[in-house]
């Protein structure tokens, strides 16, 4: 496997990349939707001469390699990664592309029922803090909550205590998005660490959106030279073993749009949704800094300083 990764990194002067199929092997999250697209292309074939090299590199530790593609969820992490291991499989470098939504600690439909009660829970504390709750501000709130308006900021302009409640309940939310009490790091990190340590084989999770939906499968790795993880946090702080962190530059707005063409669920213009997509951004942006390959929505390579005066320019305007 080293060898294979090495001797490619020799005859990248010479690379051309290869033809696109059809049904091109993607993440294995169940039910995933991965629409390849032009835009898709031409990102993977920028990244692919970088990374080989950096691979290469890293693969003279244990003889394999992780790579990690992040960003936000709708910058196309999955269509980028799945290009990215055609291509070393392509050149003759066996890679597998594991997705890291299958590791929350929840399943999805309790996840976000435990997003909403932390944001809930957090703005009425804030009120209570602030002293600006009430009982009319609890019948008011209980409207909101059956009309999931209770993250409109517009809505603060009828309701004075709501800006309130909606700022703590935002900080209540940061403190549980993307930490282990909401991803479990520890079991997607020992993966990593036994693919390091050469195991032949790996279980691994498969999750869809019921409870029942939840199983392992055994994957093959014996002669598995490259693991590509896409996922948000792909990046995170508390995920180990990551060689190559890609981070996959994109805007919350752009975000909602391609969640909404992958369906992934049916509130992705919703105030709430806004603010996880804003809360995520935020935390994409502070690890920024780890990552080796950065690329920007429209396909640059850029320098750590050049992405910190990009998005520093988008917060001022």
């Amino acid at each position: 496997m080293l060898q294979a990764i090495l001797e490619l990194a020799q005859r990248m002067d010479v690379w051309m990349p290869p033809a696109i199929p059809k049904d091109i092997p993607h993440g294995d999250m169940p039910g995933d939707k991965v629409e390849i697209g032009p835009g898709h292309i031409e990102k993977a074939n920028t990244i692919f001469p970088l990374l080989v090299p950096m691979a290469a590199q890293a693969a003279k530790q244990t003889g394999r390699v992780v790579i990690s593609v992040c960003g936000g969820s709708g910058v196309g992490k999955s269509e980028t990664a799945s290009l990215l291991s055609h291509y070393f499989r392509q050149a003759g470098v066996k890679a597998y592309t594991l997705s890291g939504d299958n590791y929350p600690r929840r399943i999805p439909m309790y996840n976000d029922a435990e997003r909403v009660r932390i944001f809930r829970v957090g703005g009425i504390r804030g009120m209570l803090e602030a002293g600006v709750y009430s009982q009319e501000a609890s019948r008011a709130l209980r409207s909101l909550w059956e009309a999931e308006t209770d993250a409109d900021p517009s809505l603060a302009r009828e309701y004075a205590w709501l800006s309130v409640y909606q700022a703590a309940g935002r900080k209540a939310l940061a403190g549980y998005l993307g930490t282990p009490n909401e991803q479990d790091y520890e079991e997607l990190s020992a993966i990593i660490a036994q693919f390091k340590a050469g195991a032949p084989s790996l279980w691994l999770k498969r999750m869809g959106r019921r409870e029942e939906e939840r199983w392992y499968d055994e994957v093959d790795f014996s002669e598995t030279g490259v693991l590509i993880i896409e996922w948000t946090h792909g990046n995170s702080d508390f995920l180990q073993g990551v060689d190559i962190p890609v981070l996959l530059n994109s805007t919350p707005e752009e975000t909602r749009a391609h969640r909404r063409s992958r369906a992934r669920d049916g509130k992705t213009d919703s105030a709430f949704t806004t603010m996880v997509l804003e809360i995520e951004q935020q935390e994409l942006d502070d690890c920024a800094h780890k990552a080796k390959i950065i690329i920007s929505k429209s396909g640059q390579v850029l320098s750590y300083p050049q992405y910190r005066a990009l998005m520093d320019g988008q917060e001022g305007q």
